[in-house]
């Protein structure tokens, strides 16, 4: 962290679609000026103060513009911030600039990536580095991959409190979820794929759960590829489209805390099986949302999600918890979970030292505390 740094946290994009819901959420919960110092950042300076009236934020709101293709600016920019909230997407195509200049600086940088190719690339050429400046590099801080990230840690906590030991074993299972897609989304998985079209061995990658955990391969991990009976749940489940993501973060997690969970620790994610439940997002496909389109204002208050997870002993017993949102996952919810996770990284978590980290890793219950405060989830013991 950049500890004499003038503001607290900089949204970089903050003209996009989602940065300006990131904005906006600031405006509203901490204000401008008051105890949590924030600035909104983009390519357009006239842009900026647009989105500043729109969003009817005070005309003192500070500004700072800044290109990802002008180093220069970047730089001046993250000496100005304690944590730089990134929107630039997809960030295979615009984030190296911005997560180099971080690491330089000694700023803490939090994404909202998606792209397991991508974070591979970061974590071997700049974890070694932000170790030795301090910047803390936290990937997927949004629906990717916090609620699934801390889902488990919650899972894995329950389970050392009621069974008295971590359990090797939790499983996934989304029970309910509504929401629409952004077109940075839908742009973000179309780099991805022409990535792996240009370097096969990215194919490889995005299959293995250990993508993340360099230097550890752990065992084989169940496929969650088909559809199957749950007994734990008592129902039909199937697979879940963001699993290739989460499962990588999960794994990155317990191996960054030294593998409490154990190094032979197994996850999946699956959703659960309901007719005519709404269990996935929409927007998907050619005629979907272009960059800068995303869900109206009702369709992200109108959506929610509600994961279970079950932990599981090697003697059988289990316990069961819960992680729900109160808005769409991919925005309504990922806006407010990336904002407090900034404001938790340079608050709650000063004295975690840099690397490239999780979410759950670098700040884990704490986050968890004001996430329930502030940003609409809920944290639940089930059984």
């Amino acid at each position: 962290m950049n500890p004499n740094a003038e503001f607290d946290v900089i949204v970089y994009g903050a003209t996009g679609y989602t940065g300006r819901l990131v904005a906006e959420y600031l405006g509203q919960r901490y204000g401008v000026g008051g105890d949590v110092t924030w600035a909104m950042a983009g390519r357009s300076a006239a842009k900026l103060a647009e989105v500043r009236d729109e969003l009817a934020l005070p005309a003192e709101t500070p500004l700072i513009v800044a290109d990802a293709d002008d180093p220069a600016s970047l730089e001046a920019m993250v000496r100005r911030g304690k944590a730089i909230i990134t929107t630039v997407g997809p960030y295979q195509l615009y984030g190296d600039k911005l997560v180099a200049a971080c690491v330089a600086a000694g700023t803490d940088c939090l994404d909202l990536s998606g792209e397991p190719n991508w974070m591979a690339k970061v974590i071997g050429e700049h974890d070694a580095a932000a170790k030795a400046s301090g910047a803390r590099i936290v990937h997927s801080c949004g629906f990717d991959s916090i609620p699934f990230e801390l889902g488990v840690f919650f899972a894995e906590e329950t389970a050392k409190a009621k069974l008295g030991a971590y359990v090797p074993r939790v499983k996934g299972r989304i029970r309910g979820m509504q929401g629409g897609l952004s077109g940075g989304t839908a742009a973000s998985g179309a780099a991805t794929m022409a990535a792996i079209q240009k370097d096969p061995s990215l194919g490889m990658l995005m299959m293995n759960p250990f993508a993340l955990t360099p230097g550890f391969q752990g065992p084989e991990q169940p496929a969650g590829m088909t559809v199957e009976h749950d007994a734990d749940f008592g129902a039909e489940v199937g697979p879940f489209m963001m699993a290739v993501i989460n499962t990588k973060n999960v794994h990155r997690s317990n191996a960054l805390q030294g593998h409490p969970w154990g190094t032979d620790f197994k996850y999946d994610e699956m959703s659960i099986v309901v007719p005519g439940a709404p269990t996935e997002f929409t927007g998907m496909g050619p005629g979907g949302p272009k960059p800068g389109e995303g869900p109206s204002k009702a369709e992200r208050e109108a959506g929610f999600y509600d994961i279970v997870f079950i932990g599981i002993a090697d003697d059988g017993r289990q316990v069961k918890v819960a992680v729900k949102g109160d808005r769409d996952p991919g925005y309504g919810s990922t806006s407010k979970m990336i904002a407090e996770a900034a404001i938790c990284l340079v608050r709650d978590a000063k004295t975690a030292p840099g690397g490239v980290w999780t979410p759950g890793a670098v700040m884990g219950s704490k986050l968890i505390e004001r996430l329930e405060a502030n940003a609409g989830l809920t944290f639940a013991v089930e059984s």
